[in-house]
Formats: structure tokens, sequence, C-alpha cells
């Protein structure tokens, strides 16, 4: 047994040298071939590795809650349907490097449909990156002079799905604008994102500060895209805790 297990962990097949003991003693009394046993105990090692690599990839996302397409009051928010988002589950958009832009208010579920599409991304097995747009202009700004952010923006790089948040809420400079125009054309037509925004496109002009570069980034954002305009009132506030009760 002892040897066994030095060679299941020489293999770095983990879960089979932890659970060894278990399989064994599960199918001893059992008429089962030496073949199934070992596809049992090898099925155990990949369910684990699959497991293992799914936190992992939760943990490199980045989300700062988790939500899910459960959790979305489509009664509350009907400007986008449950059918819809059902469509949007089976990840095509992300095969073909669609973007999805949601635009809308604060409170109308942008980002909580933003975070929900992406854990169900990183529950297929896609690379997933969020990030907020201050916190990647900075990363951005300082890739060149800081290695936390060149590991960053390698990371979001290096994703299938990246989701931009929040678009709109501060002003873009010029620097941060042609930085971002670059980002959003290495991902045309590679790399599949999810974009909220306060703004409408009207308004990106004005917040970029440059009507060139916006109209760049805009026509390589829009050009293979679904956007959901999001209307009516916050849900935070509908729904907000009071501390005095009447």
């Amino acid at each position: 047994m002892d040897e066994t297990q030095a060679l299941l962990r020489s293999l770095n097949l983990s879960w089979c040298k932890d659970n060894l003991d278990m399989v064994l003693n599960s199918t001893q009394d059992s008429e089962i071939s030496y073949l199934d046993f070992l596809n049992h105990l090898l099925k155990g090692e990949m369910v684990f590795r699959q497991d293992k690599a799914q936190e992992r990839r939760m943990k490199m996302a980045g989300f700062p809650f988790i939500k899910t397409v459960e959790d979305f009051d489509f009664g509350f928010q009907r400007s986008i349907t449950r059918k819809q988002v059902n469509q949007l589950l089976d990840m095509t958009w992300i095969e073909k490097a669609y973007n999805l832009i949601f635009l809308g208010p604060p409170g109308v579920g942008k980002t909580h449909l933003a975070v929900a599409l992406g854990l169900e991304a990183v529950k297929k097995g896609y690379k997933v990156s969020f990030t907020g747009v201050e916190d990647l202009m900075k990363h951005l700004k300082l890739e060149t002079t800081s290695t936390r952010s060149r590991q960053k923006v390698k990371r979001i790089m290096a994703s299938d799905m990246v989701v931009i948040n929040e678009i709109g809420f501060v002003p873009i400079s010029r620097q941060e604008a042609n930085l971002f125009f670059q980002l959003i054309s290495a991902f045309y037509e590679q790399t599949a994102l999810i974009i909220t925004s306060n703004k409408g496109f009207e308004d990106w002009a004005e917040l970029m500060g440059d009507p060139v570069i916006t109209t760049a980034i805009l026509d390589r954002i829009a050009h293979h895209s679904e956007i959901f305009n999001l209307t009516g009132d916050s849900y935070r506030l509908k729904h907000r805790d009071k501390l005095l009760r009447p």
C-alpha cells in the first residue's frame, strides 16, 4: 500500500493517494473488475481536479460578490427577460467573442447580471476577469512600472471573458482613454466583454474627453454585441433596509 501511494504521489495523483483506502474498502465486497476499480479511482481524481480548477478560476475572476441568475428579480426589472438571459447561458457569445453591454442608471441590475453571467462562465470552464473601470485604468497606467499591475493586466488579457464594470461614474483622462482604446483593440474579435455603464453611448465622448478615440472604442465594442438598456427605479432603494420602523 505504501509503495502504491508513493507511486500515486510521484504521478501527482493526490486524490487517488489520499482516497485509495476508502475506495478499496468501498469496493472490496463487490464483484468489481480491476478496470472498473481503476475507472472509479480515476474519476474521483478527475472530479477533484475539476473542482480545484473551478476554485482557482473563481478566485482569479475577482468578483466583488456572488450573485446568480436565480437571484435576479425579473418581476422588478422588466427591461430584460428570463428567456433572454437563459439564451446567454449557453455561452455561445463567449465562443464568438461577442460583447454584452448593460446600460442604465444605478440600481437597475447591471452589475448583478454581469456577475451572474460571469459566475456561470466560470462554472463552464471559462477564464473570467472582473474589474471596475477605475481599478482597470490604474493598472493600465502602472503596467510598465509595477509588477502587480503588470500581472493584473496579463491575467485580464489571458481571460476568455472580461467584465468592465461601471464606466461613467468617474471621468476618464485622455491618457486613460488612449490606454483603454489599446486594450479594447486587443480584445476586438478575440475576447468577449461584459460592459456596464450608467451613461448612454452619446455621453461617452464627454466622459473620455476625446470624440475621435471614443468613436473608435465604441466602434469596436458595439460591432459584435448585444445591448441591453435597463430602465426603472433602483432595486437597492426600493428594497433598502430601514433603521427606524413605523
